[in-house]
């Protein structure tokens, strides 16, 4: 069975000053059916450029260079923005980042969600209020009447985000990208968030891209993961091989997070900071961060290496152990 979304070596790019700069440079993945897939890499790696390209929100300037985009066999990087329209946000849904810049300002929140509904054929305006009330619920408003008429600005910034996460969820996109749903959030937001998620994979089958900072959300709640750095895939696998890294990026960054089997023990720290576009090499881009970089790393990428059911692109690869 084909995939229900599939990246061919996707790049996006912007042009600057004569130059072609490419925040998201040649990057293959799948997500299938009803699966839930991870995207995780620090900020500036082009994981939120990933997700805008997939519904064609690129900011102005910025655009898909090559490669291809199929979802449900139809390839959305030939469809004009009529056709997209019709795709974005009735069989694609996206949770931005930027929620403060997402939502309309002028308009009230609940008018917001049930329009979501109306796009996705919802006609029964008293039924779309109903629905959108229990989707506040849900998202813990204790007072889902006032905060239907409410206004963003009177709104604090997550009680914002749960707005739009009800604005992606309410319609029961097919794939719903979510790109730092739970960032800024209580414990208690972030696991309702979270929880609405999985419900919706449980029972509609929602596939789900993922997008966070936080690897242990992307253990627990996905089955593969993506790991992203200076616009490139590095490595990629099952979820629960996270914690046992073969690209050293990877190994990097689960060795910043603490855990009680690190109590007392010193956290890895990775030197330097993710290189800006401008500022790549034509190697592996996080040779310069390396402790097991020489000097080929720094002249070309690696190409793919497939070991089972794993991907990732390296020299000098890990052997899994986080010790190393």
């Amino acid at each position: 069975m084909a995939p229900l979304l599939k990246i061919n070596n996707v790049a996006v790019a912007v042009e600057k000053r004569g130059e072609l700069l490419k925040p998201v440079d040649g990057i293959s993945f799948s997500i299938n059916e009803g699966e839930i897939v991870g995207l995780a890499g620090e900020s500036g790696c082009g994981k939120s450029m990933t997700a805008l390209s997939i519904v064609n929100l690129l900011p102005h300037g910025v655009n898909i260079h090559s490669g291809e985009i199929i979802y449900n066999n139809k390839t959305l990087t030939s469809l004009s923005e009529k056709e997209m329209r019709r795709v974005r946000g009735r069989e694609i849904s996206v949770i931005f980042q930027e929620v403060r810049q997402s939502l309309n300002p002028l308009m009230r929140v609940g008018k917001q969600i049930t329009e979501a509904l109306e796009l996705s054929g919802g006609k029964n305006k008293e039924a779309n209020k109903t629905h959108t009330l229990e989707m506040l619920r849900v998202l813990g408003f204790d007072e889902p009447e006032k905060i239907f008429d409410a206004y963003p600005h009177q709104l604090s910034g997550g009680m914002c985000q749960r707005i739009m996460t009800a604005v992606a969820a309410i319609s029961r996109p097919r794939l719903l990208l979510a790109d730092e749903p739970s960032s800024s959030l209580d414990i208690e937001s972030q696991e309702r968030i979270l929880s609405l998620l999985m419900q919706m994979n449980r029972e509609f089958n929602t596939s789900i891209l993922i997008i966070s900072h936080d690897l242990s959300i992307i253990r627990k709640f996905c089955s593969r993961f993506l790991i992203m750095y200076a616009g490139k895939i590095v490595e990629e696998g099952p979820s629960q091989a996270l914690f046992s890294p073969l690209h050293p990026y990877t190994h990097a960054l689960t060795g910043a997070i603490p855990g009680k089997d690190k109590r007392g023990a010193k956290l890895e720290n990775i030197p330097g900071k993710v290189p800006s576009v401008e500022n790549r090499l034509s190697g592996c881009p996080f040779a310069p961060r390396c402790k097991k970089a020489q000097s080929i790393c720094k002249e070309t990428f690696p190409p793919a290496i497939e070991k089972e059911d794993r991907r990732f692109h390296c020299h000098f690869p890990l052997t899994g152990d986080l010790s190393e």
